[in-house]
Formats: C-alpha cells, structure tokens, sequence
C-alpha cells in the first residue's frame, strides 16, 4: 500500500478532500438535514471525480513514459550502432573487446575485437596515459579524430573532424604574412661603382628577388634601393622554410661577379591578423638579423617565437669611423651627466671582458667622472687573475675595482651603468644591478639574440667587431685627451683583442689592427701580454686528455667531452675547442664538460662553413658564427652530448627557434 502512494501521491489529496467532505456533511446534518445531505452529494461526486480523472492521467502517463523508454532506448542502439561516432571499449590490458560498425568501417581490419587499441594510431598512448588532456585530436590513415577517454568505463569515443581540420589547415594556410627585405652591404659595394655598372647590379637584384617572387607566388616589390617588401600566406612560407630560404645563397652567387657578393637579410611577422602589427613584427625581425650581422631570416611570430636561417657567412664589416664618433660623443654626453659610471661586464668574465670594462672606465675619468669596474673576485680565471695581479701594484687602479655588493650601495639614481661584452640580462655578474640602475648602456661585439637589455639609453651592438675591446678602443680615440690611456690600461684592452681573435687569426678585419695600433702607440705591452696569456703544464694536460676522447659526428664536426666525475672551468673548455679546430680535417670542434655539480658546460669553434652559433642557441646559449658556447643545467655529460648532436642535425637541416 506504501508503495502505491509513492507511486501515485495525488491520491493522499483525494482521500485528504473526501474526509474532510465526510466530517464537514456530519457537521452540517446535525444542523439541517437537507443541508448536510445536499452537501454529502457533492462531495461524493467531487471525489468520484478527481479519483477517475487521476486515474486516467495516471494511465496516460504510464503509457507515454513507456512509449518514451522504447524510443529512447531504439535511439540508443542507433546512436551506437549506427551514427557516425566510433566507440571501442577496452579491458585492463588495453586491449579491445568491442567496437561499433562505424568504427571498423573505418578501419582496414575486417575486426578490431582483440586487437591493442595502440595499434589504432601512435598517439593513443598521449590520451590513455594523461590526466590534463580529456580530448585531443590525431590522426589515424587520412583521417582525423577528436578522442574522447572514458577511463572509469574504459571508453573511447571517436569524432571525425577531417573537415574540420582541412578547414582550419586552409584558414592558418591563408592567412597573410608580411615580410622585409634589405640588401645588408649596398651603400658600402656601390659606394665606388660608376652608374653603369650600378644599374647593371641594380637590374640583376630586382629580377633575381622577382623571379624567386614569381616561382613561390609572393608579391614583392621594391620599395628602396636596399629595400623590397613582400607579401605573401603561410602555406607559402612554409615551403620556403622547407627550401632554407634559398634566396639568401642566390643573391650571394648571383652578384658574386662584381667583386663583392651581395648578402641579403630579411625580417618576416606570422601569426597574427593585424596587418599593423604583422608590419611591426616584420620590422623587429629585421633589426634582429641585422643585430647578428645580416645574411639571415628571422621569421617572428605574435607570441614571440622566433626562427632563424641562414647565417652562414661571417658578417662583413660595415661600421664606420662615422658612426664610431657619433656613439662616442653621445656616450661622453651620458658620462658628463652622471654622477659616476659603473661598468660591467659577463659572468666570469676572461680578457675581453675586462679589458672593455677598463676602456669604458678609462672614458669616465676623461670626461672628470668617477669610474668603477664591477667584478666577482671569486669568478676570476688564471689569465685574468694575472692581470689583476698586475693592476694590483697599481693602487689607484686597482682602487676602482669593486664588489658587485659595493656597487649596489654606491649606485644612485644618476649613476651610468655600462656594461660591456654581453647584451643578456641573464649572463651579467649582477642583475640586481640593471633592476637598480637608470641609465644603462650597452657595449657588444655578439650577434643579438631575442633575450636583450631593456630600456637601454644607448646600444652599440656591433658583430662585426672582433671583440668588445676593440670597439672601446675607438670610443676613446674620439673621447677628450685630457688623461692617456696607461701602459696597463693600454695592455689589458689589447689583451681582450689578443684573446678574442686568438692572436688575430679569426674575426680580425683592417679596423682591428687599427685599434691594435692605437693600443701599442699609446704604450701596450706585447710582452705582458704573452706573459698574462701563459698557460701552466697541469692544464696543457688536462686539455690533452679531453682530446683523447674524440669523436667525429657528420664530416668534420668534432666532439670531446671530459668525465663525468671531473670539473672544468668554461676557460679550458674553450681552449681545447679551440685546439681541435687546429686539427686536420675539423671543420668545428665542441667540447662539452662539467662545470660543477649541477651544470655542463659546452664551447663551440667553426672555421666558418658550421653554424654553431645555431647550435649553442637551440641550447639556450649565444655568440658567433665561429664561436660560441651555452651551459646547461641538470644534465649528464651524456645527455648533453646527445642534445649537442639533436642541435647540430637541427641546425644542418634548416631553421632554429629561439
């Protein structure tokens, strides 16, 4: 009886009513009879009423959720059985123990009972195994499918969305790209031509540019006489990052006849809808190339993403005596406005390094403005604590090297800080102090990579120096001649110079001997500076039996690698790379060894044809196309090697992100 009245709780008000009617007509015969009786009757049929009118709605309501149940357990089966969404359930070994008609149809097995359902596609393992992604798309044959995992039943739902993504595919292909181009040394190659010859190269320019326009479908058009711009989708542009942007080497042998090959760089913005901002993207990109020395794309997406290619050449040099004095008047401005100038260069910083940060200091004194090189003492190689030992006799040099501590307290809102020899925040002895400082001045001989300085007042970025010493040492040729360089001063700059070239055998153009000149007239010590460079018996064997461990990766890529169990400093690392460039039949050398316990060092050399400034960037490091270096932090010696060889075979085969 409970049971019914849980099933049909309408009936608790007729029964309720009819009492009620019972008591009422009681109430009202002991008062008047006919009354009572009268009322008696109506409630009877009242309740008669509402007992058959419940009971017909009560039939009506069975009969439809029956019908309801019917449908909707027929529309289930069809749904499993027959609409275009694949099912497979799996059991605890992941192996398949049923799956609907509309996914074997899609399968070349007549059956997929029993088979393991890693088999269906190599990217099943992704959905089975994570617990963030619920659903994700892969690819099975020609087709695609939004995978849906179910693991409490062991249920895999598959959507088909081929068009889906062949529509999306045409969409991202379609969208515009904008891109810039800029012949990198025009100025300085037709600076001394007649005007014949420069329509002539002038022609074969433009038809090379617009012919390679014509066979990819990009129009381009020049806008400048070293300029071109160009528009085009990403379908196309991913062919021409298929192709290594082959434009780059056609230019180059195209106008190699007239003495000097033009390089061309360009600068492209993806990823975005705004024409505007494609424009700025595009124009960013380019004064990166151009930051690195030119000869290169840099495809920059909206998110910040950047690809780089070519950079096969060393750069040319393009800085003029020009430019030189500009910067220099403009940095003796900055100098005469500050109450002091702090200088500061890389972390373990060798020669180059402090030899730069002695010039720059040397310009503060110049200009009657206190100076201070900022240095780690406890970071210090062999060859530069020789040379602080020198600069040690002399007190009142000596006096101006400070603690990265001390140059905190000292800093005020009208201190200069330059710092030299590196453009990364993360490579500087102390970032507390770019946080701290106002006024900050950027002084580098590195390709420009995306990590950079900011709100920098001035940058003198110039890779097409062969150290940051030389660059300095053409600053001061233009600074007031009040006080002269120093023997020491003098000695420690052309040391930098002496290091970085390795005793100007690489990177070394007419304005380093120069500068070379300037530094040896003004009382340089070749002699010191042999001696500061020396090296002792104990690392000359240390470097021999990384050496010993050598191996040869593609032709003409060497690789060593000291033990596991031994610590190097990046000094020797470098050193030995740099002896195996010596070696016949070396093309480039990297010599990867642990720097403490949780850091692996890695230094690179190229004689020019191999890129390792790609590589060591792919790595999260920097430098030149022939030299360059990274550390890497909680690896193996091993696992470094084998990220060195990924890094090469990426570098070899085209683009490198960043």
């Amino acid at each position: 009886m409970a049971t019914f009245f849980r099933k049909r709780p309408m009936r608790y008000s007729i029964i309720l009513f009819a009492v009620l009617g019972v008591v009422a007509t009681i109430i009202l015969v002991s008062q008047s009879i006919w009354i009572g009786v009268l009322f008696g009757l109506l409630v009877a049929v009242i309740t008669g009423y509402a007992w058959a009118t419940e009971n017909r709605v009560y039939q009506e309501t069975e009969k439809h959720i029956e019908t309801m149940s019917y449908r909707l357990k027929k529309v289930g089966e069809e749904a499993l059985l027959e609409m275009p969404i694949g099912i497979v359930l799996l059991n605890d070994q992941q192996i398949i123990e049923w799956a609907n008609p509309y996914m074997t149809k899609q399968m070349p097995q007549e059956s997929l009972i029993g088979m393991d359902v890693h088999e269906l596609s190599d990217q099943i393992p992704q959905v089975l195994n994570s617990e963030e992604i619920n659903d994700m798309t892969i690819e099975m044959g020609d087709s695609n499918y939004k995978v849906f995992y179910k693991p409490e039943e062991k249920l895999l739902y598959f959507f088909d969305v081929t068009e889906q993504v062949e529509i999306e595919t045409l969409y991202y292909g379609d969208r515009t790209v904008i891109g810039i181009l800029f012949i990198d040394n025009y100025d300085e190659i037709t600076q001394g031509m007649d005007d014949q010859v420069r329509g002539q190269l002038n022609s074969l320019i433009t038809s090379t540019v617009n012919h390679w326009g014509a066979e990819y479908g990009i129009f381009v058009k020049r806008i400048a006489s070293d300029r071109f711009i160009a528009v085009l989708n990403e379908s196309i542009l991913l062919t021409l990052e298929k192709t290594k942007f082959s434009i780059l080497d056609e230019i180059r042998d195209v106008t190699a006849t007239f003495g000097h090959g033009v390089t061309l760089s360009a600068g492209v913005g993806t990823s975005s809808t705004s024409l505007v901002e494609l424009g700025e993207l595009a124009q960013s990109s380019l004064d990166l190339v151009l930051g690195r020395g030119g000869d290169q794309v840099a495809i920059k997406q909206a998110d910040g993403k950047v690809k780089f290619y070519g950079g096969k050449t060393n750069p040319v040099e393009k800085r003029t005596r020009v430019r030189a004095r500009v910067i220099s008047h403009a940095l003796r401005d900055l100098i005469q406005d500050s109450d002091q100038v702090l200088v500061m260069g890389h972390r373990l910083p060798d020669m180059d390094s402090i030899g730069a940060a002695v010039g720059v200091r040397k310009m503060a004194e110049m200009n009657k403005v206190d100076g201070f090189v900022v240095v780690d003492f406890q970071e210090l190689d062999k060859s530069v604590l020789r040379l602080m030992h020198e600069i040690k006799q002399n007190e009142s040099l000596y006096s101006r090297f400070i603690t990265p501590e001390e140059a905190l307290n000292r800093m005020t809102d009208k201190t200069l800080l330059v710092v030299v020899d590196t453009h990364k925040p993360s490579l500087v002895i102390d970032d507390r102090l770019l946080q701290r400082a106002e006024k900050v001045v950027v002084i580098d001989h590195h390709r420009r990579g995306e990590e950079f300085i900011d709100n920098t007042l001035l940058v003198y970025l110039e890779p097409y120096a062969s150290s940051t010493a030389e660059l300095v040492t053409e600053l001061i040729e233009y600074q007031p001649k009040h006080d002269k360089l120093t023997m020491l001063e003098a000695t420690s700059m052309l040391a930098g110079i002496t290091v970085d070239t390795k005793s100007f055998t690489l990177r070394t153009g007419a304005r380093t001997f120069d500068a070379a000149s300037y530094l040896r007239t003004n009382g340089a010590d070749t002699v010191l500076v042999q001696s500061l460079l020396k090296e002792d018996l104990d690392t000359y064997i240390e470097r021999a039996k990384i050496i010993q461990s050598v191996e040869f990766y593609h032709e003409g890529i060497a690789i060593a690698h000291a033990p596991e169990d031994a610590v190097y400093n990046q000094i020797l690392l470098a050193q030995t790379a740099d002896i195996l460039l010596t070696m016949n039949n070396v093309r480039a050398s990297f010599v990867i060894g642990r720097r403490d316990e949780s850091k692996v060092g890695i230094s690179a050399r190229s004689l020019g044809d191999v890129n390792v400034q790609l590589v060591m960037e792919a790595l999260g490091g920097g430098g030149h196309l022939t030299n360059a270096a990274t550390l890497l932090e909680n690896v193996s010696v091993a696992e470094a090697i084998e990220q060195v060889k990924q890094s090469i075979d990426q570098a070899t085969q085209g683009g490198t992100d960043q």
